[in-house]
């Protein structure tokens, strides 16, 4: 008996909030608990925050090798947020995806926007929060900011929802359980999408591709 066997390439996943929007702790949960995700660090040119990691938790670069790595397109996406340069390595991404691993970004929503046109397979979530002052109240609970920083942070978080739309999912999160489970609904339905596999029978013949999808 002949038996099908669906083979799989690995996708690209944004989740994206306003700062404060719970973004750290849905992406930290959601690594923990599935280990075929591989999480893309991004690179920054902002100061570390205290107990951050260069390799870890950021690749913290200087302006001046930033910028090179823009001439160079070494970027899939890169964007200035709050004064300071944000970029998404394609050596990075490329070496996880070629591993067959589902990579998870953690990008802002002018580079999510411009991956998407780079890479249309991408899926796009944006997380909301309950409401600006919610979001407000969380952001000045954390203490990071003074007063200017944190009317930017909050006149970017407007920007950003008006633009939330132009996202694949969204959601609201009220209650951070249950914003996690939606996000693993839609990454294993987004596993199983056509156009991401190829389907072959146990001689090894292509029966089916993406490409003959399109």
């Amino acid at each position: 008996m002949l038996e099908f066997h669906l083979k799989r390439t690995g996708m690209l996943v944004v989740i994206s909030a306003p700062s404060g929007g719970g973004k750290s702790t849905i992406l930290k949960t959601l690594l923990n608990e599935d280990p075929t995700l591989s999480y893309s660090i991004s690179a920054t040119t902002r100061t570390p925050r205290e107990n951050e990691v260069d390799g870890r938790d950021y690749h913290f670069l200087s302006t001046e090798r930033f910028k090179k790595y823009i001439d160079e397109d070494a970027f899939y996406e890169w964007a200035i947020v709050h004064n300071n340069y944000y970029g998404t390595l394609r050596k990075e991404v490329d070496a996880k995806l070629g591993e067959g691993r589902d990579v998870i970004l953690d990008i802002d929503v002018q580079g999510s926007l411009a991956l998407k046109a780079d890479r249309p397979e991408s899926v796009l979530i944006f997380v909301l929060p309950p409401s600006i002052a919610t979001l407000e109240r969380r952001l000045r609970s954390r203490g990071l900011d003074d007063e200017e920083a944190m009317q930017l942070r909050l006149t970017n978080a407007r920007s950003e929802l008006r633009r939330s739309p132009e996202y694949d999912f969204v959601i609201v999160n009220r209650k951070l359980d249950e914003t996690i489970s939606k996000i693993r609904t839609i990454i294993e339905s987004e596993r199983h999408r056509s156009t991401r596999l190829t389907l072959k029978d146990a001689l090894g013949e292509v029966l089916m591709t993406s490409a003959a999808l399109d």
